[in-house]
């Protein structure tokens, strides 16, 4: 066993696995790690096919063409398995890693589900599996494992939890989850070598560019947001009369992707109803853009140069304020967060160019 402390990570375990060190670890309240922008990023990036599929990368089981769609995978299980905690665990397994339910190995009777053939299995893929401390108190801007019940329910099984704070993204038992939901144990997968795992740097981009078709300022969290037809755009701060730009949101502001927030009309309008401001809080809805594609890009919004920081994952937080169940359909499609880098006025109806 090799202790550790950062961030909240207490133990770690190293076990022997196709020739390399497995590490699994123990973590309490690594979520305040996805909140800094530092460590918890980087796993939330780079530690499965499940997250990939946002960039339109391959997956790290191979190097075969592109995975075909940005939203949520899910596996169907039969009636007779949805109650199973190792069946309903495997489902969850091949949802976030992107894969058949067939890949995932069966278990035993009286099996860990996160046991040494799992342990082994996800070895195999570069993959750890990470136990969590505490996992009712957890959060996570990616995919993680539950296994519990809803609330009154006796009989435990797995579900995928998602975003900072986390909600439940899939009920393989069921097509809506729970409203509340008992945390028995909770489980994260990462990459065992971070270095090898992280994508490529971005391709270039020609010929294509957006549009802002909507701009809204909140001024607190929790406020309605009001469209405008402009807002000063200020390095480090945000947009002028916003809740982020005064430090008053939900979350930090000042730090690396706190500025600004955009999703596409395209997302919204994907909804029945479409999706409103005041349900998905963005500043700029745009028009004619893959967001996805800018993380990690310069790109120029009218006369304002912005950097593509990360996507702007779906949260508990926003599926409270939309009232529907819009966290597992948002999930790679919630939009992106920006730095400003330059001085301007962004206004309706300016392009967007990717530089």
């Amino acid at each position: 066993m090799v202790e550790a402390g950062v961030g909240g990570l207490v133990a770690a375990h190293l076990l022997p696995c196709a020739g390399r060190a497995v590490v699994v670890m123990e973590a309490d309240q690594v979520g305040g790690w996805v909140q800094s922008g530092q460590l918890g990023d980087r796993f939330r990036y780079f530690g499965s096919g499940f997250g990939r599929a946002a960039y339109g990368l391959s997956s790290p089981r191979s190097q075969a063409a592109p995975l075909e769609t940005e939203s949520m995978r899910e596996v169907e299980l039969p009636d007779a398995d949805r109650s199973s905690p190792t069946a309903t665990f495997r489902a969850c397994l091949a949802a976030i890693l992107e894969v058949s339910a067939a890949e995932v190995p069966e278990l035993g009777d009286g099996e860990d589900v996160a046991g040494w053939r799992v342990v082994r299995w996800l070895g195999g893929l570069g993959i750890g599996i990470v136990p969590v401390r505490d996992p009712a108190t957890f959060a996570w801007a990616g995919p993680w494992i539950s296994l519990g019940a809803p609330d009154g329910d006796r009989w435990p099984h797995a579900v995928v939890m998602y975003g900072v704070p986390s909600g439940v993204a899939w009920d393989p038992a069921g097509p809506s989850p729970a409203p509340a939901w008992r945390h028995d144990r909770g489980f994260v997968l990462a990459a065992l070598d971070i270095a090898l795992a992280r994508p490529s740097q971005p391709e270039p981009i020609a010929g294509w560019g957006g549009s802002v078709e909507g701009l809204w300022l909140a001024s607190v969290k929790g406020r309605t947001p009001t469209p405008t037809d402009e807002a000063d755009a200020v390095p480090g701060r945000g947009l002028r009369g916003d809740r982020h730009f005064d430090g008053l949101g939900t979350f930090p502001s000042g730090l690396p992707g706190s500025a600004l927030t955009l999703i596409e009309s395209e997302v919204c309008e994907s909804f029945t109803p479409p999706l409103e401001a005041w349900e998905h809080r963005r500043n700029l809805v745009t028009r004619g853009v893959r967001l996805n594609q800018l993380v990690g890009r310069d790109f120029t919004i009218g006369e304002v140069r912005c950097r593509g920081a990360r996507l702007c994952e779906p949260c508990k937080v926003i599926a409270d304020y939309a009232a529907r169940p819009v966290l597992r359909p948002l999930v790679h499609r919630g939009g992106l967060r920006a730095d400003i880098l330059s001085a301007g006025v962004i206004r309706l109806g300016d392009r967007l160019r990717p530089m």
